[in-house]
């Protein structure tokens, strides 16, 4: 069987951005203005294609499911319910070297469909066809 060499320094700097994130977050409490701060603080730092993917994102869930809350996880732009608990998020793929982009949905999203379904969607670009599926996903995930 082969050693494992453990997390790799891009999950090593997810941890540590997770960490620092939990720290302002616990400062922060459940302010808006500073979740969308450090949202938009990560959109911006992206390369230019994640950052397309990003802004649409933002600009979507947040017409979608305004009583979400706009908050970091893991570095990466995300919405949290009322408890806290991340709902949706966009993995850039610049993040760990991906060839696209991920938009996921944790836990509380409500996407139960019978024993198996989908909880994270590849995306290249942000298009109509993306936009009107986040929409979709994201209505049925707040239901």
């Amino acid at each position: 069987m082969a050693k494992s060499e453990g997390l790799s320094a891009d999950e090593r700097e997810a941890v540590k951005q997770r960490a620092k994130e939990l720290r302002e977050q616990e400062k922060a409490g459940k302010n808006r203005a500073a979740g969308e701060k450090a949202v938009l603080d990560a959109i911006a730092a992206l390369v230019p294609e994640d950052k397309a993917l990003a802004e649409g994102f933002y600009k979507t869930v947040s017409e979608v499911a305004p009583d979400l809350v706009p908050k970091t996880y893991y570095g990466m732009p995300g919405f949290a319910n009322g408890d806290g608990k991340i709902v949706v998020f966009m993995q850039p793929a610049q993040k760990f070297k991906t060839r696209y982009s991920t938009i996921g949905f944790e836990g509380p999203a409500n996407l139960d469909d019978g024993d198996v379904w989908p909880v994270a969607f590849a995306a290249h670009t942000w298009t109509p066809v993306v936009e009107k599926k986040l929409r979709e996903l994201v209505a049925r995930a707040v239901s």
